[in-house]
Parts: C-alpha cells; structure tokens; sequence
C-alpha cells in the first residue's frame, strides 16, 4: 500500500475544479502548472541557503546554479512534468540539496516546455547548457572536466538522450541520474495494467507523449525512446531510481536491464510504497530525503575524484 505520508501529500495540491476539467486542454495545463508552482513550498519546504544561488543565461537558455564553492564539478538537472509544467523553481529545493550534500555543482535546466515548443526544443536546451559550462564553466567558478546529468520523469528521459548523444559526439559525461524515467511511448509496460493510478496513468502518460513528440514517426527513434537506442555500450555508470507505485517503473527496469547487459555499471533502486514524483517533496515524504541524499552519495563518489 502507498506510504501515508504520499496519500497526506495529495492534499497540498490544488486540484482542478469542475469547470477547469470541462474546460480546453490549454486551460487545463495552465492550471495543473499554477497548481504546481503554488503548491512548491508546502511540498518541498523553505529554501535552504547556499553560498552560490545565481540566476544564468546560457546561451539563451535560463538557468539556475547551485554551488558550495569553487572548481566543482558540475550536474546538470533536467525537471519533470511530463514535458509540459515543471519549473527550475518547482525543484529548486531537490537541487539545493544535492548541491549541499554532493561536493557539486548543480545546474538546472529551464527548458522550453511542450506543446508550446514540442521535440526537439527541450533536448536542444539542455544540449545548449552542455555546451555553454563546457565553454564557460572556469569563468563560472566550475570544472567543465567533470559532468555529469540528472533529471526525473521527461527530464530523465531528456537526460539519458543527451548522455547518449554526448557518448556519439565523443565527450561523454561521468554518471547519469535517472528519476523514474519516462522511457516509453507506448505505455505498453505491465506496471501500467497492474497498478492503474497511484497519481499517473497510461491516459496522463499518452497525452504527455503527445504534447512532446507532434510527429508520430519521431516516436520511436533513439532521441525520444532511449529503448529503441541500438547499442549502449559506452554509456555513462547510472543510478535509477523508481517506485513501487509508479506506471513507468518497469520501462525503467527494463532500461537499468539494457545498461547492465551492454556492460554499463548500474545501480537500480526501488523506493517501496512510493509514487511517481516523490522525490522532489522534501518537505513531507522521508523517502524523497533518503533519496536526494543517495543521489548526492552517488554523484560524490563519481565526480570527486
């Protein structure tokens, strides 16, 4: 069964009313953002101060870093919300604490969300980013030399694409973080026949994949379903996490499989009684703590060497 302090967190958020759901789907992604954004306090607590809290434009792409001092090495964070809400602010907090815990750098990613600006806009900006701490990032107090990328949801499915496009380019990153990755887009996986809705369906996931990828054809290329990716041999070591409650945990089982059978080095890790999107609610839900402080354990090892 879902852990009590998941069914307590459902409450902090507003949730449309009758006249939003009868309502054009425009509307109702406005609101399911606003609700989001009102309800960030309340979920992940107060913001914990760094030294290095800096609002940066990268190369045209907004962005927030985190740092506790200089000549870090540099994560870059790639938000959820199913491509379409979810802002640098909403997961402020979840950075803040990597950042304090890691021994890194944090930069998160404000990329251009759909259906306003579908594939490929939000996977050229965090390749836009990549390129401007690799360009910029001594100037920036920051060591370009050691990158890794993290995101959750459509972040992590954005992330593992750009690691892959990254290892093809030949500068390939040092870890990759994948939060309950949506890897999938046909939503075709057992979780999401077995467990129904726990606060995501196959429906909520169709749209999402819709609103992202306009052109059918592009669905199944390697830049939007990394399990289509031929070969995964060279990707960076991964940490997955998922949940017991999640839709989208077997895709990414099935993904943590595909790494370790192309000899990439993986650690998969289940959160139980867990739902997707747990782990930015820092202020209500332990697991979310436990896992922020393992995603910093992970990344400390890999990049302060």
């Amino acid at each position: 069964m879902l852990h009590p302090q998941v069914t307590a967190a459902v409450a902090l958020r507003q949730r449309p009313p009758a006249e939003v759901l009868a309502s054009d789907p425009a509307a109702q992604l406005q609101f399911v953002r606003d609700a989001m954004e009102a309800a960030n306090e309340a979920e992940c607590g107060p913001a914990f101060p760094l030294p290095v809290v800096a609002d940066l434009d990268a190369d045209g792409v907004p962005c927030r870093l985190y740092a506790t001092g200089f000549g870090l090495p540099v994560v870059v964070y790639v938000h959820g919300g199913g491509w379409t809400y979810g802002s640098i602010e909403t997961f402020d907090r979840l950075c803040r604490r990597i950042a304090h815990r890691s021994g890194c750098a944090v930069v998160s990613v404000g990329y251009r969300l759909a259906p306003e600006h579908p594939f490929p806009a939000a996977l050229e900006d965090v390749e836009v980013v990549l390129a401007y701490i690799r360009k910029e990032g001594l100037d920036l107090g920051l060591d370009p030399a050691r990158i890794a990328i993290a995101g959750d949801s459509a972040g992590g499915q954005i992330a593992t694409v750009v690691a892959r496009r990254q290892r093809d380019a030949a500068t390939p990153l040092d870890h990759q973080v994948l939060i309950y990755p949506a890897l999938d887009p046909l939503c075709a996986s057992e979780s999401y026949a077995e467990l129904g809705s726990y606060g995501l369906d196959r429906a909520s996931m169709q749209l999402a994949w819709s609103a992202y990828v306009q052109d059918q054809a592009l669905r199944f290329t390697p830049d939007v379903a990394p399990l289509a990716t031929p070969d995964l041999a060279g990707m960076p070591p991964t940490l997955i996490i998922t949940a017991e409650y999640d839709v989208l945990r077997d895709e990414a089982a099935d993904y943590a499989d595909a790494l370790a059978v192309a000899g990439v080095p993986v650690v998969h890790t289940r959160y139980a009684q867990m739902n997707h999107g747990f782990a930015r609610k820092l202020a209500v839900i332990d697991a979310a703590r436990a896992a922020a402080d393992q995603i910093a354990a992970v990344l400390r090892s890999a990049l302060t060497f």
